[in-house]
């Protein structure tokens, strides 16, 4: 395996580059930018370590608004957004598991032809 030429690496790196930008733009990023790394329910305390268990809520459950400035935001940590769903969920009668599609029962007998397969 042969090494990437250096305008290939140039290529990468500006592209990883773009990225890192359009994500900061993202409305995690702005509200990790804008709060302090704390929960907001349990006020643990967040580092670079362990960021990624810091998760942003939307306060009115509607993940479309997204203001410039982050008032319907709040950060929580895994555990109490988890929480805060879930009494979302007991308060509106709406649980997550609900909004999937329901899906029909089975109705085909698989062994059906059983009997006369062993008789055989």
């Amino acid at each position: 395996m042969c090494p990437p030429s250096s305008s290939k690496l140039d290529q990468i790196v500006a592209k990883a580059r773009r990225e890192a930008e359009a994500r900061g733009h993202g409305y995690r990023e702005r509200a990790l930018k804008m709060y302090p790394w704390v929960c907001g329910r349990c006020a643990r305390e967040f580092t670079r370590a362990n960021l990624h268990e810091l998760t942003v809520h939307h306060r009115n459950h509607n993940h479309d608004d997204n203001p410039a400035d982050g008032s319907n935001w709040e950060l929580l940590c895994l555990y109490c957004h988890d929480n805060e769903h879930s009494r979302y969920g007991d308060y509106t009668g709406v649980a997550a598991s609900d909004a999937e599609e329901k899906v029909a029962a089975a109705t085909a007998n698989p062994f059906a032809g059983l009997k006369d397969l062993l008789k055989r």
